[in-house]
């Protein structure tokens, strides 16, 4: 972009270590963003991705905790300035059914909607609003659509993802503020490598394209709306082989 450091544009990627997150990463470092690389626990497998970025940095917090939140986004402000792009990528499943299911184990999950609402709002009071210029990207997932059985608060949580990617869009439309979602469906990851045969199989008798998606191709996506898609807003945008339609 023959940006200075100061006034090359940095991006956020949460749950960035491994899989889509990282993917993420790779494509916005090739469309010239400064990346921040966040991680919780995967400490290793981040600074390895880091090694791959022309120019990025690691920050370390867990999103259940506001606290934590906080210190990332002062230590994100003190490390780069300015943040133009964040993407909510992190994400877990409680792979129980309802009636096996705790409510511990149900607030666990509701913790990370919760810390994805929280970092939205700091984020946005810290960078985006006093710039009136940003760009939010939710990752969803094709399951907040068709349902999953035995992953009911995944499905929740991705699902009340979206409902506030579509409620921000109006709220910060004329703040020159872009948020959207990307909802991928049966991708190549950690969270889909331990799934039973006839389980996968299931599914991709379910998909058109007739394969599991690679994480580049939802990375291209959301390299696209960081970059370009200047007139989208409030939109979920599907990449799922067909699965589901939208």
């Amino acid at each position: 972009m023959g940006e200075g450091r100061e006034e090359r544009p940095v991006a956020l990627v949460t749950g960035a270590a491994k899989g889509i997150g990282a993917a993420c990463c790779i494509a916005l470092a090739k469309e010239g963003f400064r990346v921040g690389v966040h991680f919780h626990r995967s400490r290793e497998k981040a600074a390895e991705l880091l090694k791959r970025l022309d120019d990025g940095f690691l920050l370390r917090a867990d999103l259940a905790e506001p606290d934590q939140i906080d210190a990332m986004v002062k230590e994100l402000s003190a490390l780069a300035g300015r943040l133009d792009v964040l993407v909510n990528n992190a994400g877990m499943s409680v792979n129980q059914t309802m009636m096996q299911m705790n409510i511990g184990r149900f607030d666990v999950q509701r913790a990370l909607l919760r810390g994805t609402w929280y970092l939205v709002k700091r984020i946005l009071r810290t960078f985006m609003l006093r710039r009136s210029s940003g760009r939010i990207i939710n990752i969803s997932s094709v399951v907040a659509y068709t349902g999953h059985a035995g992953q009911m608060p995944y499905t929740m949580e991705k699902a009340g993802i979206d409902a506030m990617t579509k409620s921000l869009a109006k709220e910060l439309g004329d703040r020159g503020i872009l948020v959207n979602s990307v909802a991928p469906g049966f991708i190549r990851t950690d969270m889909t490598a331990g799934l039973a045969d006839d389980v996968r199989e299931a599914v991709l008798a379910s998909v058109p394209l007739g394969r599991m998606g690679r994480p580049e191709e939802v990375a291209e996506v959301v390299a696209f709306l960081a970059s370009r898609g200047s007139y989208i807003q409030g939109s979920v945008i599907h990449v799922n082989g067909g699965l589901y339609g939208g």
